[in-house]
């Protein structure tokens, strides 16, 4: 499993096979049913499974260093495909709490319920409907991660399965409480000294993704592979600087990305209101006036793509984008300096670095 395509397709493999299981349990339930675990799995549809892929690495690290082997073993497969599972759950919700109208370039899915309530001519508020579903879906996704990984965990040894067990059970605390954090920011920015506000940034980077995204996923594979305190420690070393890295590359795309590429609206950060290191660093260079002008646009649905494209001049002209850029490279920089002389896989580390450069470089 050297090439990165190889987890990609062994991770969605899996999921598949489950998501085809879940249908046969609703034949009898009628077309409602149906179409509710349609939505689920349109939701686990696609992605980079970039969560799965560090769980599977995670285990490979530790793995490799005693006993060297090609493949990645049941476990830990099903495992990084409940991570998947679980974050195509967290991607419902999200959408939902963003008002979000896409998805990887197709309809969120509180607004694919919508539609599929107008279309089949139902009473009511349509896009009610779509958002109640969705809480729904996002549900059925949790519940639907836990029994995978539940799976996964029976072919693993008690003591194996319990430490996976415990990271993925602080995984999820972790990331609900970065998501309230996220929320909470775009109110409580304001009674907070500008000062503050990077820092504040960086906490919600720390909970709601660089956590979840890289240093948790890293550390379930680890535990399934019977990782040791240091090797746990080197993995986390590098796991959590580079989730870093990852979220601020996502937060630079947030704004600037190119909707092709993303599948989300370029500067839909910006509308939804996301209180981001850019935003931040951009206000502290600001001269109050203007800071109040940038502060009554941020979370503006309504914004037009030229006050879009004035917002990302301003992100520029105000250095925080290049600021962002090096807080990027440092993490990365980190990142890669924990894994010099870690017992681990070599063949392993590398494959972790090409992961690291996949998760910051890139445009989607």
């Amino acid at each position: 499993m050297s090439a990165l395509a190889e987890p990609i397709e062994a991770i969605s493999q899996r999921v598949d096979m489950f998501v085809s299981a879940r249908r046969q349990d609703v034949v009898d339930a009628g077309a409602e049913a149906a179409r509710f675990v349609d939505a689920a799995a349109d939701a686990v549809t696609g992605g980079k499974r970039l969560r799965g892929r560090f769980c599977i690495a995670g285990w490979r690290a530790v793995e490799e260093a005693s006993a060297p082997r090609g493949e990645a073993s049941e476990p830990v497969l099903v495992a990084a495909a409940a991570l998947e599972v679980f974050h195509a759950a967290a991607l419902v919700h999200d959408d939902l709490i963003d008002n979000s109208d896409t998805r990887r370039g197709r309809p969120s899915t509180h607004r694919a319920l919508a539609q599929s309530h107008r279309a089949a001519g139902w009473i009511g508020d349509a896009d009610d409907f779509g958002r109640s579903a969705a809480i729904l879906v996002g549900d059925l996704l949790v519940a639907w991660s836990d029994d995978l990984l539940e799976d996964g965990l029976a072919g693993t040894s008690p003591d194996r399965a319990a430490a996976a067990r415990r990271e993925y059970g602080l995984m999820r605390r972790e990331v609900t409480l970065g998501q309230f954090l996220d929320i909470a920011e775009e109110s409580a920015f304001a009674t907070e000294s500008d000062d503050r506000h990077a820092q504040r940034a960086l906490r919600v980077a720390s909970y709601k993704s660089a956590r979840y995204s890289v240093q948790q996923p890293l550390a379930i594979g680890a535990a399934l592979a019977g990782a040791d305190a240091a090797q746990a420690a080197a993995l986390a070393a590098f796991g959590h600087p580079l989730g870093m890295a990852f979220q601020l590359r996502d937060d630079v795309l947030g704004v600037f990305g190119d909707e092709s590429a993303t599948g989300k609206p370029s500067g839909d950060d910006l509308r939804e209101g996301k209180r981001t290191v850019l935003i931040a660093y951009a206000r502290e260079a600001l001269a109050p006036s203007a800071r109040r002008i940038l502060d009554e646009s941020i979370g503006d649905p309504s914004l037009t793509a030229e006050q879009i494209g004035s917002l990302q001049q301003t992100i520029v002209d105000t250095g925080a984008l290049g600021r962002v850029e090096q807080l990027i490279a440092q993490y990365a920089h980190e990142a890669d300096g924990a894994l010099s002389g870690a017992r681990l896989g070599d063949a392993a580390v590398a494959a972790l670095r090409d992961l690291a450069r996949a998760a910051t470089v890139r445009t989607t």
